[in-house]
């Protein structure tokens, strides 16, 4: 086994760590406070407290009341049920739009809204990554149910105008959910203000558990649910509760909010002195999508003249940890749709690797990690050349 200290690890988009007080607050609710919270009893009623301060503090840290989250198995979820909510909510209403850089998790639920007789709208992006507002509004059709835009992207960290995109998607009358998944505990989040009707969220994103995640919706936003059964959720989401895991969301949620301001700013400067380093120690290095404006812990990386699987295979072996692109494209030999989207020439695209930096990074991490990139880089372009010997930095 590899111990942790041993890692230097660059992939807090694909999951985070957990954060040693999301782990004290989650034990007893493991062990001592078992009780189911549904009960009628005062040993259940205990732990259904629990459960209702998480979910105020994840109300808290998007800035809406704790009746509005729906607590569920993680963002894949969150997003399914927000899609499948607005179809139910208009069944005359066969047309979604979204956007063709989305996460898996709504991409291939729309390729497969496709093939039950639905429309779907792919609006594209710039080269930089940026959405195409002008294609985003005229896809808007009268039979159109749902808009669904993320608001950063997981695999570049590009942000789009969710301010705006909100207010289109008002103005024409059309529900709008978003994707926050990659956005919360990285930049503020005030849902009053974007006029949002649903936003997912993921506690392993921000240092929480794996396998727990909520979707707000809008209190005037009607609501149809995914999964029934008992009426747990307000009867908007079946299944005994996760209990221990939104324990531990709730506290992921608290600490992110208080550390909010001191982290955006440390891990965009861990992130850009990064870049500025690989910039200095490679030649044939190019940041995606990093001209427009972006998450500040996301790096986005193509090279020149390798090829990003055996990349990872070497990084593996020296202990950095990074990916090829979405944790859930992993194993895939599909190049990055979001960088295909971006029509990035296919040398870069097939030398792209994407590190994203979270709250336990440090600047030693960087130092760390640079000269051990770049060997691998010249190793690769050095095999690719015919084994000529690596050229020094």
């Amino acid at each position: 086994m590899i111990e942790p200290d041993q890692i230097i690890y660059l992939d807090n988009n694909a999951t985070t760590q957990l954060d040693p007080a999301v782990v004290e607050e989650m034990v007893p609710y493991l062990s001592r406070y078992y009780g189911n919270p549904s009960s009628g009893y005062t040993f259940g009623a205990q732990v259904r407290q629990a459960v209702e301060l998480a979910r105020e503090r994840v109300a808290a840290l998007i800035g809406c009341t704790a009746g509005e989250i729906i607590f569920t198995s993680g963002g894949t979820e969150s997003n399914n049920t927000a899609v499948n909510s607005a179809l139910q909510l208009a069944p005359d209403r066969r047309h979604v739009v979204t956007t063709a850089v989305e996460h898996s998790a709504v991409l291939r639920h729309c390729e497969q809204l496709r093939q039950r007789g639905y429309d779907v709208t792919f609006v594209g992006v710039e080269e930089s990554g940026e959405l195409r507002l002008d294609e985003l509004e005229s896809a808007i059709r009268p039979d159109t149910a749902l808009l669904s835009v993320m608001w950063a992207n997981n695999e570049t960290g590009v942000l789009f105008p969710l301010e705006r995109v909100a207010e289109l998607a008002h103005r024409r009358g059309v529900l709008f959910h978003t994707d926050a998944v990659q956005t919360a505990g990285k930049l503020p989040i005030g849902v009053r203000n974007l006029r949002v009707n649903s936003l997912s969220l993921s506690a392993h994103k921000i240092h929480g558990p794996k396998g727990v995640g909520a979707l707000f919706v809008h209190r005037t936003t009607p609501f149809r649910p995914l999964l029934f059964g008992g009426g747990q959720e307000n009867n908007r989401r079946a299944g005994t509760e996760n209990v221990a895991s939104i324990v531990g969301f709730g506290k992921a949620a608290e600490r992110a909010l208080a550390a909010l301001a001191d982290e955006i700013g440390r891990v965009r400067l861990l992130r850009d002195k990064f870049e500025t380093a690989m910039r200095d120690s490679v030649d044939g290095m190019f940041v995606n999508g990093g001209s427009a404006s972006r998450l500040p812990n996301t790096s986005s990386l193509s090279f020149r003249g390798i090829e990003s699987g055996a990349a990872l295979i070497l990084l593996d072996q020296d202990n950095v940890c990074c990916s090829a692109g979405s944790a859930c494209r992993t194993g895939s030999h599909e190049a990055s749709h979001v960088l295909r989207a971006m029509k990035i020439d296919n040398e870069r695209l097939r030398g792209s690797l994407r590190f994203s930096f979270g709250r336990f990074n440090t600047e030693s991490d960087v130092d760390r990690s640079v000269p051990v990139i770049r060997r691998v880089v010249e190793r690769l372009r050095a095999l690719s050349a015919g084994g000529a010997p690596p050229v020094a930095a």
